[in-house]
Formats: structure tokens, C-alpha cells, sequence
């Protein structure tokens, strides 16, 4: 099988490259060329699709299947589909399942309605952009473009730094503020599996679009955090603290401790989406014990979270050392 992944040094887009190759496929990234590396054996072209002629480095290129993870303007989806649409058999678009159009509800599917936006568009926030992505990338290959509604993703390489803060916290030792209750669902994806589900649609012809993330409840958030215990190898202890104190302090679920959204809270559907159709078509995910474990291991090696490859800097995660103290106390 013959790959193109638009990106391919970030976060999925690494991964997928990654999975690609364990799986002997031949595997091309194209990419401006300027952060992370790629394995072995692997081309690398480079361009700049916001650039005049910044696809060029695609023409007389054959494969079989391209993944696309930008989420920038729509407009440059679109570009990238019309060069490629002639020589390119099938699109895979990673988008979000923040496309949603509010209020949304719990365990959406993807029927749902979408927030606004258009396959043209130079600009728009980041619901926007994905949703003008699948627009795009479906305006070119119609039925055949995928389109990735990932959730919250989990493992090793995270480059918004949520499971990564948890880790870094817990590592660090004493009493550590653990919002509650313990057994609140929790909805992820780890992003080995996101890949490998994605490649494997995409090989098939599959398109449409899939909320592409565990079942409710896959893991919960006592879980979650013991197991984040388990592997730091410090001294320690989950303060298990109620939703109340917690957001009358102020403190911003989802940001300042990240992962973790109360029930009733506007946004517990982050965490409550519908993922049957997904599994139908064969989605599986791997225990929170492994992505937990794995993703300290991988951070152990790299020592920080690393910047977005290509992309602005997000809002740094995670509630400040001082504030947590005053809570605890």
C-alpha cells in the first residue's frame, strides 16, 4: 500500500506515519520540512500548501491513499484534494467531533449538525476550520473521503501536554488534587489506535464520517490517575476532591485539570459521544493502564512536551502549583 500523509511529523499524523510503516507499507510525508524527523525509509517532500505553487512537490506522485491532519484554513484541504484527486484513490481527512453544532447532546452521533462553515475559507476558529475541512475533502471525493471525527487523544508523542501534565504532577510527589467522583467516565482515544483504525478504513474505501474515540466509560477517572501513580514512582497521594469546591474556585475542567469534565457540566458530551458506528466498523482500544505507561515512557525520553509541529502554540494546560496548594488546603 502506498501512503501520503499530509503532515506526518506532529502528534497523529506521526503516529499514523509510524503505524504505517510497522504495517511495510511505502510511506511518503510531505511537509514544509522544518520540525521533527520521520523513520527510516520513509520520503519526505516538501511544500507549503499556503504558498502560490506550494504543492508543486506532488505532481507525477502515485498512491493509494492519503491522511490529512491540518487544521488551518479549509482552503488548503481543498487545494491539497484537487492535486491530488486525479492520482490519489481515496482522501482520509482527521477532523474533530468538536465540529458540533451547540447545545450539543449527549452520546451525538454523527448526524448531528455541524457549526458553520465553508470549503473556502481563509480563516475561522478551530470547529470552523474542521468543519470546512470535511467540506472540502468531500466536495472533491465525495464518497470517497473519510472523515475522522477524533475525540480526546491520548499517548505517546501528545503535544497539548493533558496526559502529560498528569504525569509531570504526579512525578513530582505529596498531596495532588484529584477531582472527582473517581468513578466518572471518562472518553479517549489512544492515538496508536486512531491510526491504525484509520488506515485500515481508509485501505478499504471506507468513507463517511465516525466519532472515532472509546466508549463512554472506557476508562474513569480513578483509573485514569491511579494508574498515573503507578508508573510516576513517587511519593504520591490522590486527594479525591468534589466537583462543588472545585468549580466554585474557579478552576476551568477540560484546561486547568485536564481530561476531566463534572457531570451537568456544559461540555460532559466531550466525554459522552456516540461511538457505535466506529466499533461496527472495527474500531478497538487498548486498556488506560498501556497509554498511561507508555506515554511516560515516551516522556521520560523526550523530557517536555514538544511544541505543535507546523501549527501555533495551544493554551497551556494545567492548573498552577500555588492555586492547587490553596484548594488542598
Amino acid at each position: 500500500m502506498r501512503l501520503l500523509v499530509l503532515g506526518g511529523t506532529g502528534f497523529v499524523g506521526g503516529a499514523t506515519v509510524t503505524e504505517a510503516v510497522r504495517r511495510g507499507w511505502s510511506v511518503t510525508v510531505f511537509n514544509r520540512g522544518l520540525h521533527g524527523t520521520v523513520p527510516a525509509g520513509v520520503h519526505r517532500l516538501r511544500g507549503d500548501r499556503t504558498e502560490p505553487d506550494g504543492l508543486a512537490a506532488l505532481a507525477g506522485g502515485e498512491w493509494d491513499l492519503v491522511v490529512d491532519t491540518w487544521d488551518g484554513a479549509p482552503r488548503g484541504v481543498r487545494e491539497a484534494a484537487r492535486a491530488l484527486v486525479g492520482t490519489v484513490g481515496h482522501y482520509a481527512y482527521i477532523s474533530s467531533g468538536s465540529v458540533y453544532a451547540p447545545p450539543v447532546p449527549a452520546h451525538v452521533g454523527e448526524e448531528a449538525p455541524t457549526v458553520d462553515g465553508s470549503a473556502d475559507a481563509t480563516e475561522g476558529d478551530y470547529a470552523q476550520c474542521k468543519v470546512g475541512g470535511e467540506l472540502a475533502a468531500t466536495e472533491v471525493y465525495g464518497e470517497r473521503a473519510l472523515l475522522v471525527r477524533a475525540g480526546l487523544i491520548l499517548g505517546p508523542g501528545e503535544d497539548i501536554g493533558r496526559l502529560p501534565w498528569w504525569l509531570q504532577r504526579v512525578a513530582r510527589g505529596g498531596d495532588v488534587l484529584a477531582p472527582g467522583p473517581e468513578d466518572l467516565p471518562v472518553q479517549y482515544v489512544d492515538v496508536r489506535d486512531l491510526a491504525a483504525w484509520t488506515l485500515d478504513q481508509a485501505a478499504e474505501g471506507v468513507g463517511g464520517a465516525f466519532n472515532v474515540i472509546s466508549r463512554s466509560g472506557h476508562t474513569t477517572m480513578g483509573e485514569l490517575l491511579e494508574s498515573v501513580v503507578a508508573v510516576a514512582g513517587s511519593d504520591a497521594r490522590l486527594r479525591w476532591t468534589d466537583p462543588e469546591p472545585i468549580l466554585a474556585a474557579g478552576v476551568v475542567p477540560w484546561n486547568d485539570l485536564p481530561i476531566w469534565i463534572p457531570r451537568d457540566h456544559e461540555f460532559r458530551w466531550l466525554q459522552e459521544r456516540g461511538v457505535e458506528k466506529a466499533y461496527a466498523a472495527g474500531l478497538t482500544c487498548r486498556p488506560v493502564a498501556e497509554t498511561v505507561a507508555d506515554t511516560w515512557q515516551w516522556l521520560r525520553s523526550v523530557g517536555s512536551v514538544p511544541p505543535r509541529a507546523g501549527r501555533p502554540a495551544r493554551v497551556t494546560v494545567g492548573l498552577d502549583a500555588e492555586r492547587e496548594a490553596a484548594l488542598l488546603a
